[in-house]
């Protein structure tokens, strides 16, 4: 399959509009109509229904939507690899320190270039599938799908408050001490939460959800490393006591066999 045209697709998928798909692209908006009728002429199936109002997938673009993403970000990792073959990338999340292994595999390993790239929860196994990151460090849940995963540690949770809140200065508080807050994170990040879960306000990064605490928005629920690496005079945080650990992980690509790969995981442990 021809890895352009699919790309042009998922553009077109993305914004159900071909010019402005175009515009992304930086193509002429005939040419990508050609790519596209020539895609489905390839396919022999119709991807999309058109008219003057509107643009849909039909089910056979729904399909190849679907398996278009990991395609493209495999197809991608590879590239990647290729072209820096020397390289070695180590991702984290926010609070995780990897200098003593990232050190480690330099110093046994004087020729590669051993760098590192933080991540957020949204994009901490995203990094591996489109070839950022060879390893990455992550904080479950996480999509462990195709992915060679070991155990490192976990820590305590804990609710992190603005100073004049009602329960800042309490040593610990319980699940159901925070029914009635606004959660500013992925209510993913915090199954325990339930569905009464809100995210109005769209923080990504901790430095995001940490000024949207302070300014009373809302409350965030971070690994103990994390609230104390972040530590500011108009935040305050205390422990959760009634909900699990954060589990923190590292992982690879399972299809991938590379020897740096477990030999970072044994330096890491």
């Amino acid at each position: 399959m021809d890895l352009r045209k699919l790309r042009y697709f998922v553009a077109v998928a993305r914004h159900l509009h071909f010019g402005r798909a175009a515009a992304e692209l930086h193509i002429a908006q005939p040419v990508l109509s050609r790519q596209i009728r020539a895609l489905e002429g390839e396919l022999r199936v119709e991807l999309f229904r058109r008219d003057r109002r509107s643009t849909e997938l039909t089910e056979a673009g729904h399909r190849l939507l679907a398996g278009a993403g990991p395609l493209l970000a495999a197809a991608e990792a590879l590239r990647r690899r290729v072209a820096a073959p020397d390289r070695f990338v180590v991702a984290f999340m926010p609070g995780l320190l990897v200098t003593g292994a990232v050190r480690r595999l330099r110093d046994r390993h004087p020729g590669l270039a051993v760098e590192v790239l933080r991540t957020t929860w949204s994009d901490q196994v995203e990094v591996l599938r489109d070839g950022r990151a060879d390893v990455s460090y992550l904080r479950l849940p996480a999509d462990r799908r195709g992915l060679t995963v070991r155990p490192l540690t976990s820590e305590p949770r804990v609710v992190v408050l603005p100073v004049g809140h009602r329960l800042a200065g309490k040593d610990s508080v319980a699940i159901a001490d925070l029914a009635a807050e606004t959660l500013l994170q992925n209510p993913e990040a915090v199954p325990e939460w339930g569905e009464a879960a809100t995210a109005p306000v769209p923080a990504h990064s901790v430095e995001e959800k940490l000024e949207y605490v302070a300014a009373g928005r809302g409350i965030v629920v971070l690994p103990l490393s994390t609230a104390t690496y972040y530590t500011r005079p108009d935040v305050t945080w205390s422990r959760i006591t009634d909900i699990p650990d954060n589990q923190v992980v590292l992982a690879w690509l399972s299809e991938r066999r590379d020897a740096l790969l477990t030999e970072y995981a044994e330096l890491a442990l």
